[in-house]
């Protein structure tokens, strides 16, 4: 079973995950990345503090928009569908440039916070 990464510190990231779980049926493991020995997935604290990550037992990694495609095709069955069309070349970066904008406005979205917001580079 693959694993949802996502940041603890998160209002709306904690928020995004309960809906997942609990509306969408999601059939995936869900773990903040502060609790996750990410050497052994192979992703640094500042890949998971950046983006969502979805990692499979077999090593393949997605991250941010991809990660979100990931856990929708592994929820309820009317919601499959979603995931496959986020993954086409177009939908694929129209999902990949509108992830960017969420996490980069977490903090102003329901449940975000103020500690929602990514560092500054």
């Amino acid at each position: 079973m693959a694993v949802f990464l996502y940041d603890d510190d998160c209002g709306f990231c904690k928020r995004m995950v309960a809906l997942a779980r609990d509306r969408l049926g999601a059939r995936t493991e869900f773990a903040a990345w502060q609790d996750t020995d990410l050497d052994a997935l192979g992703l640094t604290p500042e890949q998971t503090s950046e983006a969502a990550w979805v990692v499979y037992p077999d090593g393949r990694r997605f991250g941010g928009g991809d990660a979100v495609a990931e856990v929708l095709l592994h929820s309820r069955p009317l919601v499959r569908p979603v995931g496959r069309l986020m993954r086409l070349p177009l939908l694929r970066s129209a999902n990949r440039l509108a992830y960017r904008w969420v996490a980069a406005n977490r903090y102003r979205l329901p449940g975000g916070t103020a500690s929602c917001a990514l560092p500054q580079p």
